[in-house]
Formats: structure tokens, sequence, C-alpha cells
């Protein structure tokens, strides 16, 4: 048994009785299924890796477990009327799941399209946001700047939507000049938003 098996086994092991049947059922099956699939738990929760890629997860909750592929054709109907986690909406008992069949094809299909290079469904549906406008005052005032204006220039999108979405959250004009004038003395020192949280 690899340390990743154990892990799996210790993360069942201490789920609710209602949970342990489902997540042992659907573990077995993806063994069955696709026996070439390893276990690891990412995110705090299992999953199972095909070809070096995520093919599914499960995890539990206090009343319900959920199923998710990351390579799928969608499979959300369920999850729209139920709510919950991954693709089969909230699952109470093994009679919740589709049928065994089902969830040979799903993985089935999960493994082709990880085979054909397809990229994971939520990465496919992922669209970039649209810029925030960046309020008047803070443009003026990082132009004001020269060692925050090339900064600011060389930030990416993320940044500047970090610092637009501060600034314009400010309830009145007080706090919006108080945040500018912080906003411009950490740009200036090559600081993002987020600074604090920044890893490195």
């Amino acid at each position: 048994m690899t340390d990743e098996s154990a892990q799996v086994d210790a993360y069942i092991a201490r789920q609710a009785d209602f949970a342990r049947p489902i997540l042992t059922h659907f573990r077995a099956l993806v063994h069955a299924a696709q026996p070439q699939a390893s276990e690891a738990i990412k995110w705090g929760f299992p999953h199972f890796v095909y070809a070096t890629k995520n093919l599914a997860s499960m995890a539990a909750f206090k009343s319900h477990a959920a199923i998710g592929f990351w390579y799928s054709e969608d499979q959300t109907q369920a999850r729209a009327e139920q709510g919950g986690m991954g693709h089969l909406g909230k699952i109470a008992s093994l009679s919740d799941l589709p049928s065994d069949d089902d969830l040979r094809a799903m993985l089935a299909k999960a493994a082709a399209m990880i085979d054909a290079g397809a990229k994971p469904q939520w990465m496919e549906r992922r669209q970039p946001r649209a810029p925030l406008p960046v309020h008047p005052a803070l443009t003026a005032a990082i132009a004001a700047s020269p060692a925050a204006a090339a900064t600011w220039s060389a930030f990416p999108p993320g940044k500047i939507r970090d610092y637009a979405e501060w600034i314009g959250e400010a309830k009145t004009d007080a706090t919006r000049d108080k945040r500018i004038a912080q906003a411009v003395e950490w740009i200036a020192q090559g600081k993002g938003r987020n600074w604090k949280y920044e890893k490195g």
C-alpha cells in the first residue's frame, strides 16, 4: 500500500457512516474501471490520477458526498438541481449514485479526453474577466509618481484589477483618497494590493 492510499483509507475512515459506503464504492469502481489510476489527497480530499492528470475526485461533507470529474462532458444537471460540489449533486446514499455502468462510462470518457490532450472542463469554461475601470483619481495619482507609474505599467491585469476593486469599493471620498495614497505608496515599492499575503 502506498502512502497516498493509506491517506485515502484514513480520509474514508473518518467520514460519517452514510458517506463511507459511497466513497468506498466509487473508489473500488475507479480502480476496476481504470486500473492504471493512482490515488492522492489534493486540496484535502481524495483524487484519482490518470497519466499524471486528475481524473476524478470524491469528498464527504456533513450530510452528503460529492463526486467530480475533471475531464467530462457536461454532467452538471444534478448539481444545478441539488447544489453541492462535483458533477453529480449531493449524494446521501448509494442509491443517489448513477449506475455503475454510467460511472464507468464517465470515467472512460474522462480518460479518453486526457489521452486526447483535452483541457480540464473548468479550464475550457473559464473566460478572462473584463478589465475593471480604474478610478481617474488613482490614475492621476499614479501618473504623479514616476516610480508608481513605472511599476503600474508593468503590472499584470490581475494586480491592476485588485487595486481598481479596492479603490472602487470605497464608500466615501475620504476612504477613497486614503486608499489611493496607500496604493500609490505600495505600487511605487513594486507591491501588489495583496502583497502581505503573497509568498516569496
